[in-house]
């Protein structure tokens, strides 16, 4: 059985939208990797016949053990190069996604090994998430909130962010937030804003873009 990029991609995607908490369907694929419908369909039907995901009667997607270790090699690959660009080529946070989602498909295995020496297995990639299954359910049960949720004269350190908007993540940096900065939500607004004060200047947030940046109430 070949294991062509376009195969990778579908299983790496399936695995990411699962640790988002999503239930995955043909329509979470086409948003997710920004295809088209038709295009999904084929996949699925070829996917399901090398038996590398199951689809049920209610069009639910889940891996197989076979799919969920090519899964998982590929998110550990995007995990180590993200943190290879940041840590030794000092490359910006926001940019190494991208970077990642292109290289990971042509590291070797000794390169992998390489990496893994000179990195380490563990730790958390530049924009905050840890290596593994780490479901919004995980995050909360270790004390972990959305922004969108601290309530008006909280402080919260920030931990994470979702990565896979580079438009977002750009944004982000240019308003200050990003894993490790400290926040303090000032007001909720009747505009469904935040007002935060970050790094001594206040600031407006949508609720939305807040909901994509995890935080550690203190």
């Amino acid at each position: 059985m070949k294991i062509t990029i376009s195969k990778e991609n579908y299983l790496k995607a399936i695995a990411e939208a699962e640790a988002e908490g999503e239930t995955v369907i043909a329509a979470t694929l086409s948003r997710w990797l920004n295809v088209s419908a038709p295009a999904v369909t084929m996949a699925i039907k070829r996917l399901k016949r090398d038996a590398l995901i199951d689809a049920a009667e209610d069009g639910q997607i889940t891996l197989t053990p076979a799919g969920r270790e090519i899964a998982n090699r590929l998110l550990f690959r995007h995990h180590l190069i993200e943190r290879m660009l940041t840590e030794i080529f000092g490359m910006e946070w926001y940019k190494v996604h991208d970077e990642a989602e292109q290289l990971e498909h042509a590291v070797s295995a000794d390169f992998e090994q390489r990496l893994k020496e000179k990195l380490g297995g563990n730790g958390a990639c530049p924009h905050g998430n840890d290596l593994g299954w780490d479901t919004p359910a995980l995050r909360r049960q270790r004390g972990l909130r959305p922004l969108a949720e601290v309530g008006p004269g909280k402080r919260a350190a920030v931990t994470s962010v979702f990565e896979r908007d580079r438009k977002l993540l750009e944004f982000l940096d240019g308003v200050g937030l990003r894993p490790g900065v400290d926040v303090e939500v000032v007001a909720r607004n009747y505009d469904d804003t935040l007002t935060l004060r970050v790094g001594g200047r206040e600031l407006p947030l949508g609720c939305r873009v807040a909901a994509r940046v995890w935080v550690r109430p203190v």
